[in-house]
């Protein structure tokens, strides 16, 4: 019981660390402000995925009418919203 629950965790870990998000460059952190302000948007936290889609990823993001998360593409083409 104890070895499956020690597995779990290591598992647990190891497949996170896989997917983390890496800081973004500053020619891109401006190019995602510029999106973000072209919606009314602002702020957050500027991240890009590690995957193979290498999306953009904002946390936080203050609008008008909220706080938001934005998922931008590799053009910064906004793709979605979601409150948060």
């Amino acid at each position: 019981m104890i070895r499956a629950s020690i597995l779990a965790v290591v598992l647990a870990f190891s497949g996170t660390a896989a997917f983390a998000d890496s800081p973004v460059n500053e020619g891109d952190s401006a190019k995602i402000k510029a999106a973000l302000e072209a919606v009314g948007c602002e702020g957050g936290k500027y991240e890009q995925e590690t995957e193979a889609s290498g999306l953009y990823e904002v946390d936080d993001a203050k609008c008008k009418d909220g706080q938001f998360d934005f998922k931008l593409d590799k053009s910064f083409k906004i793709l979605g919203k979601s409150a948060d």
